[in-house]
């Protein structure tokens, strides 16, 4: 599995890569990025997410769901924990941007098309639960985090997100076994297909304008990194072999994978709409996203490596 994420992630650089230089070049302005993101957020990622669950019923696929439930909940414990014990409140420090930063991770971004490579649909279908969590806590306990206001109505809202709502169709469709017909269904296949490369060149062009130099002389920004890519990651991957032992290796590596992710792009987001830090949060996503492409294959093996030892 961790020769697979390997090659995606390799693939997902070059692509990265052609992000930037659409941006250097002139090909896509951050304005139209905007709307590329928008596009992805809203059509493309409901539609992946949506489609996974135009599969058949199966008992053990329902049963894999809510065990992803529950371990995406008890990863985002774990990481919580964490960020408040290993990044302390110090003056002239954006705490409250570490500490969103190390815990929310890119997991619809990068986790799509990770999943995807690893496990097709099957892995989407686990994911969703992943992204539920991520929506429901990001959200609520996230929002207060960063920004210390109770926004209830910016929380409410995203239940009817469109993440959210092709979430609840496509579970509902999957109960009920309601297929969409053939050409409807293979033009949603067609837009799953282009969710890779827009959202690798989106990502690629928010990254192009870094100043890269002045990022690597952050040492906070390598601190962040660390946590969130490597030591919380592997705390989880350590408690999850343990409590989770005989759990299906998909949902196992599904909420890895989406837990290991880079930081959010939404704490960048939010930075801009709250006159937070937005460029310290813009450096941390831009060299968390770089660093995952190593990071990532090395979690995947170390929690190959402790599940097959069964500690």
């Amino acid at each position: 599995m961790s020769e697979t994420i390997l090659r995606q992630t390799i693939i997902m650089l070059i692509l990265i890569l052609c992000g930037v230089l659409c941006s250097k070049t002139g090909i896509i302005s951050k304005e139209s990025n905007k709307d590329l993101s928008k596009f992805l957020m809203q059509i493309i990622n409901p539609v992946v997410i949506f489609m996974s669950y135009q599969t058949d019923y199966r008992p053990e696929l329902v049963k894999n769901l809510m065990l992803t439930f529950l371990l995406s909940g008890i990863s985002y414990a774990v990481f919580l924990s964490c960020c408040y014990i290993f990044i302390r409140k110090k003056d002239g420090r954006d705490t409250e941007i570490e500490r969103f930063s190390s815990v929310y991770s890119n997991c619809g971004f990068m986790g799509i098309p990770l999943v995807t490579a690893l496990f097709g649909s099957e892995g989407v279908f686990y994911l969703a639960a992943f992204i539920t969590m991520f929506n429901l806590i990001a959200w609520t306990q996230g929002m207060i985090m960063l920004t210390g206001e109770r926004d209830m109505k910016q929380a409410l809202k995203v239940l009817y997100s469109p993440t959210v709502i092709s979430i609840v169709l496509g579970l509902v469709a999957f109960a009920f076994h309601i297929r969409l017909p053939e050409v409807p269904a293979k033009a949603m296949d067609m837009l799953k297909e282009v969710n890779t490369p827009i959202a690798m060149i989106v990502s690629g062009v928010t990254m192009a304008d870094t100043n890269i130099p002045a990022l690597l002389r952050k040492k906070r920004v390598y601190y962040v990194c660390f946590l969130k890519l490597l030591l919380f990651p592997a705390l989880l991957s350590v408690i999850l072999a343990i409590i989770a032992r005989n759990i299906d290796e998909k949902v196992l590596l599904t909420v890895i994978v989406a837990a290991t992710a880079p930081p959010a792009a939404l704490c960048t987001l939010q930075c801009v709409r709250y006159g937070k830090n937005s460029l310290f949060a813009s450096e941390i996503f831009t060299f968390g996203t770089v660093l995952s492409l190593g990071t990532l294959p090395l979690i995947v093996q170390l929690t190959e490596f402790l599940t097959k030892k069964g500690i």
